[in-house]
């Protein structure tokens, strides 16, 4: 989680909404990505999602089957859909979204048992350090309004 938290404060910096992800794999990182949806002009570009296609390509492989996920934030409908669809293991997230979780928050897809793959859900790790990433930055957000 702590290499999330870097990716965060990567994403941050370059004045995207502050989330990092990486996909491990056997105690390794295969896969990293941070939001990166100003920059690429594209509303797909979550830290979820560039982590996952980052780990497919390092092993060669749609299937992350034996992998684990770990979020800064809890992820979005589209971010949670492209968690069943690579088959990751295991999921953990730091903090909750309110506002767009799809793991517990606004919906809780990955409990629905009709889905063809179950994936682990952990929550509220190094919570605390993930929800001071997203206030400072929208604290700086509204700043700038001003």
């Amino acid at each position: 989680m702590f290499e999330a938290l870097k990716l965060a404060e990567i994403a941050g910096e370059e004045d995207e909404v502050p989330i990092g992800a990486v996909v491990v794999k056997d105690n390794r990182i295969i896969g990293r990505g941070y939001n990166q949806v100003e920059k690429l002009k594209d509303s797909t570009a979550h830290a979820e999602i560039i982590a996952i296609t980052a780990a497919t390509n390092s092993l060669g492989d749609k299937s992350l089957v034996d992998c684990d996920l770990y979020v800064t934030v809890e992820p979005c409908l589209m971010c949670t859909g492209a968690i069943l669809l690579s088959k990751i293991k295991n999921l953990y997230f730091a903090t909750f979204e309110p506002k767009t979780g799809a793991c517990g928050s606004v919906y809780n897809i990955l409990e629905d048992k009709k889905l063809n793959h179950d994936v682990v859900v952990y929550s509220g790790i190094y919570e605390q350090e993930a929800k001071e990433i997203m206030q400072d930055f929208f604290i700086k957000k509204r700043l700038l309004k001003k």
